[in-house]
């Protein structure tokens, strides 16, 4: 899968947050995809339990910002973000791991409280 592919799904998860659009979320990942957020805790498998999970943060204002560029690995894209939620602010890296089609089938993120101001 190339590079391109991988990156623009990052800037589309960002644009999702900016625009507060499931749809945006629903159209990357693919229908049968786990995330997994924060890594350890709670996973959510199937578009419905994903969409379930990112409702509320989109509905709460919160706003992504790349922090550095994202990294391409095999069908993977890991990529520094920080998340700016209702006076908080995350640090966070998203591992996205693809399938053939181009769909994020995997999202884990990483960070705990050591990465919240």
């Amino acid at each position: 899968m190339e590079n391109s592919i991988k990156v623009a799904a990052v800037h589309r998860y960002v644009e999702a947050f900016e625009k507060a659009d499931i749809d945006i979320i629903k159209d990357i990942y693919a229908a049968d995809a786990v995330v997994e957020d924060p890594v350890g805790k709670d996973t959510y498998t199937g578009i419905d339990a994903i969409c379930t999970f990112y409702e509320p943060a989109l509905s709460s204002g919160a706003k992504l910002e790349l922090t550095g560029s994202p990294r391409c690995a095999g069908n993977t894209v890991a990529f520094p973000f920080k998340a700016e939620v209702q006076g908080m602010t995350i640090e966070i890296i998203d591992v996205f791991e693809f399938n053939s089609e181009g769909k994020v089938v995997t999202m884990r993120a990483y960070w705990g409280e050591d990465n919240i101001t």
